[in-house]
């Protein structure tokens, strides 16, 4: 009992901790809280400035809803989040409001959810479900059909939902509720779709479209703001041909266009205002710069566009702009003494220049006109201007751009950046850094001569003694690096060290990560700052434009991999297709600078259609990009006669494709490689299918994923017994998810299929079939030699003692049906019969949450444990124990003596959601997708990135630091120690001497 007890105790002492100290936040680890990309499809999701002041404080903020579904607040003076607030996936930010302190949104399907927010500090004050989120109205654009208005006091809100319902809602409960009884189902199908309400003291003014046979009609409802009684509805003469690009609701009037004329309508109670008509008939469309409340819009025609002024139906061109609305961005603001003005911004994708023009209608004058420098090769093109007043009328300009940067500039001064395109990141790959040469003199050193290096060693020597004092100093005062040391360096002063290098530990790295926004970073593992940024392509120019493909980016470099002669650093290549034309263009970019290795051309176009699949073949030291496109053609970057040759010579060759069917369903299918001569007598490959993967009916293959390929340290495990387990390492095995096919989704049995899958042959080596979660095959899965763990969610009963919820199961791989029987599985053929002997430990755990991502730590040499690291729906980064994973932990009873000396403890079904094993601390990193890990120097030590929304790296030890000292450790006594034993070496050591002397004579 007591020896159990022991063992217990101890095996749970040995299993690292991963809870940081408070002094090491931010020094091994750091967070980078985005917002995402802001949403600029409709003007009430887009960036917009809002002041308020009152009695305690002045607050002025940026506010915007994001395509990755945030409502944040940003602080226009530094660009930092002043707080955000993270919406669930399926519940789509549709519209936001402001007025005041408060800030409102409607989101999901019709606009099902009501909160409000305080703006200074984005405490929640308000969370009303007003429909649920089944019967919301589902069209495109999603906003339409919603509006948020507010009354006279900010607690007073009124909705528009479904494109039917209002609701006036005061302090949290709905008031009154009108729907119009030509949608009481609220269906597409409905004559009149309502999209917009304005509120006034005398009415609530409800504005829609009614469909008729060769246009849209606008009608008006009128509703008591304090009962909500109708006042009166009516429909206003007029032929609206492209629906809600056509009209405009301001604060007392309804602009539209009808045959290229802009028309008004006054609004009041009974609908009997009149309508006037700008005759000129030469208007396109018509923009809402923010300015509604004062009567100002923007009319655009071809080449030119007009501020309009609509006050009490009153139609008044009040000034033209000259230049192609493409070219052209507006933004409407106002001074801080409440006047009106619009701001113009004048840009081309040849230029570096940005012109910008402020006109005031109050003083009917242009105020200001000024130029800005702005990149386009770098950020893209504006895609949304907003303005904001800093002085009387010359203010803050926000650029948001394609490339997803965010800007703030007064007038032509740049104030930041901040780059929400990597809230999308596609893929992220870790880079090795090189050692700092430079240091040792070592620039230019592949020209250097015997006579050269001589000649740089003899004026080294004169810092020799500087060396040997520093060194002294050191080793006397303790002052090495330790496994928490900052990997932070200062910044160079001198050119020549312009180039990141790597620490003493390797824990600084270059991150290389590629965007959904078409745009390439390079980001320092140390700090998170970005060392670099590359915009893959030229301006607007839709040939070079391009979006990198989802995990298409490989290594075709690293350190090791570079000629000790050369001066080369790492590379990288990065995958993308052209925004317009199916082009597939390839990047190849330097890992330390992100400039083109190709020269003169930045790509190269590999080929005019779709791609299949991409690998990475790594034969003789050598690394060959490998394109199969729609035709199962290959394609190889470089193409040349070596990558040729390293290609023909990999006969054997096999590759997992998933194919679509005739019937639409997609087939996971084996294929090889084949030669055909073409026309010109050169050898070409294609790929042929050599097997079929047999999945249940009605299935398709969901994801193939990749085993991590880190060095095995171990070929086996030692039992306590002393018998032995040999691990089953098949090097051809692949990871694969099923799901129903759309068609057999929504039936009873549906339900979701992992196996693991020999690629040269397709025999199955493992399988399961697991519940679907709401009819959604949402598994989290990832497999190392012969480990696999995957995550999903069990709705099922299966027995008494079972219940629902999130379960780890944990499978386990050993060659031959005993132990002791090796078969030397990482050597056989795959067609070999011993490689289908093999015995599986498996065994499921149930864990409290939901996760987004899963993979396992790396070490240079894998000898340290692995851990597992998931991220969970409460936005934390944890770390689980293989130890505590193991599936052969005994059930229902103690472990024997044996087990105990392998550290087996009995097993408990419940995964402890332990606080201490959360290796994000604090850090609230939300929407994480990904994970990815990379090994540092230190064989303990693996460095562990998370990417989604949120940006987050760590370090962690999963068998703790055993290869570097302690911190803790007292350098200074054992250098006290080490002279003195020196000291009492040298005073005793005559004194014994002379006594062996004296026995010699006496003897």
């Amino acid at each position: 009992m007591h020896l159990h007890a022991i063992t217990l105790l101890l095996s749970f002492w040995l299993t690292p901790s991963f809870a940081l100290h408070e002094s090491d936040a931010g020094v091994v680890d750091w967070h980078k809280r985005l917002v995402g990309v802001p949403n600029t499809e409709t003007i009430h999701t887009s960036p917009t400035f809002h002041s308020v002041s009152t009695r305690k404080r002045n607050s002025n903020i940026v506010l915007t809803a994001t395509k990755s579904n945030v409502l944040a607040a940003l602080n226009p003076l530094n660009g930092s989040v002043e707080w955000r607030y993270v919406y669930e996936p399926r519940d789509n930010i549709v519209t936001f409001q402001k007025q005041d302190s408060v800030v409102a949104s409607l989101s999901g399907p019709g606009g099902a959810t009501l909160r409000s927010f305080n703006v200074f500090n984005g405490d929640m004050l308000l969370e009303r479900r007003l429909h649920e989120p089944e019967t919301g109205l589902l069209v495109q654009p999603n906003n339409l059909g919603t509006f948020i208005a507010f009354g006279k006091q900010s607690n007073e809100i009124y909705t528009l939902t479904n494109g039917a319902t209002v609701n006036s809602i005061n302090g949290g409960t709905i008031s009154w509720s009108w729907t119009s009884g030509d949608q009481g189902q609220a269906t597409v199908l409905s004559q009149i779709l309502y999209s917009t309400i304005s509120a006034s003291d005398d009415a609530l003014y409800v504005v829609g479209l009614e469909s008729s046979f060769a246009s849209y009609v606008l009608h008006v409802t009128a509703l008591s703001p304090i009962t909500g009684q109708l006042i009166s509805s009516s429909t206003i003469p007029s032929h609206i041909s492209n629906g809600l690009d056509d009209f405009l609701v301001l604060s007392r009037t309804i602009v539209w266009i009808e045959n290229g004329k802009i028309k008004c309508f006054v609004l009041s109670p009974l609908l009997k205002g009149k309508t006037t008509v700008l005759q000129d008939a030469s208007y396109k469309k018509l923009l809402d710069i923010g300015l509604s409340s004062h009567g100002l819009f923007i009319a655009l025609k071809d080449g030119s566009s007009h501020i309009v002024s609509c006050d009490d139906g009153d139609l008044v061109p009040v000034r033209n702009f000259e230049g192609p609305a493409s070219e052209v961005s507006y933004a409407g603001g106002l001074s801080k003494d409440g006047y009106p003005f619009v701001s113009s911004l004048h840009w081309s994708p040849n230029s570096e220049v940005v012109t910008v023009e402020i006109y005031s209608p109050k003083l009917a004058s242009l105020v200001v006109e000024y130029s800005l420098p702005f990149d386009a090769k770098t950020h893209g093109s504006i895609s949304h201007v907003a303005i904001e007043s800093a002085t009387d009328v010359i203010g803050r300009l926000f650029l948001t751009t394609t490339t997803g940067a965010i800007q703030v500039w007064e007038q032509d001064k740049h104030i930041w950046t901040r780059e929400e395109g990597l809230s999308e990141l596609k893929a992220a790959k870790f880079v090795e850094l090189p050692e700092r040469l430079s240091v040792l003199g070592g620039e230019g050193r592949s020209e250097e001569g015997f006579v050269g290096r001589l000649i740089r060693q003899a004026k080294d020597v004169k810092d020799l003694p500087n060396y040997i004092i520093r060194f002294s100093k050191r080793f006397a005062t303790g002052s090495y690096e330790s496994a928490t040391s900052s990997a932070t360096f200062s910044a160079p002063s001198s050119s020549a060290l312009q180039l990141p290098y790597r620490d003493a530990f390797g824990f600084r790295q270059v991150l290389v990560v590629s965007t959904s926004y078409g745009k390439a970073y390079g980001i320092d593992t140390s700090n998170g700052d970005i060392l670099w940024n590359r915009f893959l392509g030229i301006g607007q120019d839709p040939v070079v434009n391009a979006v990198p493909f989802g995990d298409k980016l490989f290594i075709v470099k690293t350190v090791g991999d570079a000629d000790i002669n050369s001066e080369a650093g790492p590379e990288v290549v990065i995958l993308a297709k052209s925004r317009v034309e199916e082009n597939v263009l390839l990047f190849h970019l330097d890992a330390l600078t992100g400039q083109d290795i190709l020269q003169p051309s930045t790509f190269v176009e590999l080929l005019h259609g779709s791609i299949h699949d991409t690998y990475m073949l790594q034969l003789s030291g050598k690394k060959v990009i490998v394109l199969l496109d729609s035709e199962l053609k290959v394609h190889l970057y470089p193409d040349n006669a070596e990558s040729r040759e390293l290609f023909s010579n990999a006969t054997a060759l096999s590759v997992p494709l998933r194919i679509t069917s005739s019937q639409g369903h997609r087939r996971l299918v084996g294929h090889q490689f084949i030669t055909k001569p073409n026309d010109n007598g050169r050898s070409e490959y294609f790929a042929f299918p050599t097997w079929t993967l047999s999945l249940t009916e009605g299935h398709d293959v969901q994801a193939i994923i990749n085993p991590i390929r880190d060095p095995v340290a171990s070929i086996g495990k030692v039992l306590g017994n002393r018998t032995t387990l040999y691990k089953y390492l098949n090097p051809h095995v692949v990871l694969v998810l099923t799901t129903p096919h759309s068609s057999t989704a929504l039936t009873s049995n549906a339900h979701c299929g992992l196996y693991l899958v020999d690629s040269v042959k397709g025999s199955v080596v493992y399988e399961a079939t697991l519940p679907t979660e709401g009819n959604v095959c949402n598994v989290k899965a990832t497999f190392t030699e012969n480990w696999l763990i995957y995550h999903y969610y069990d709705n099922e009963y299966e027995d008494i003692g079972h219940t629902k919820g999130y379960k780890v199961v944990t499978v386990e791989l050993y060659e031959g049906k005993q132990i002791d029987d090796k078969t030397r599985s990482s050597e056989l053929s795959s067609y070999s019969d011993k490689m289908m002997e093999y015995t599986t430990y498996e065994q499921s755990f149930v864990y409290p949450h939901a996760i987004s991502a899963i993979t396992l730590t790396s070490t240079k040499f894998g000898i340290s444990s692995k851990d597992v690291i998931v991220a969970n729906a409460n936005g934390k980064i944890q770390s689980f124990s293989r130890r505590l994973l193991n599936p052969r932990r005994p059930i229902g009873r103690k472990p024997s003596s044996e087990e105990q000396e392998e550290y087996l403890v009995q097993y408990d079904p419940l995964l402890p959601d332990d606080s201490r094993k959360v290796i994000s601390h604090n850090y609230d990193v939300a929407h994480i997708r990904s994970i990815t890990t990379s090994p540092a120097l230190l064989e303990s030590t693996s460095l562990v990135f998370a990417y989604g929304l949120d940006l987050f790296l760590t370090r962690v030890a999963p068998s703790n630091t055993f290869d570097v000292l302690n911190e803790s450790f007292n350098k200074v006594q054992l250098v006290v120690t080490v002279i003195g034993l020196a000291v009492a070496i040298l005073v005793t050591r005559p004194i014994v001497m002379r006594k062996k002397l004296r026995e010699k004579w006496y003897s």
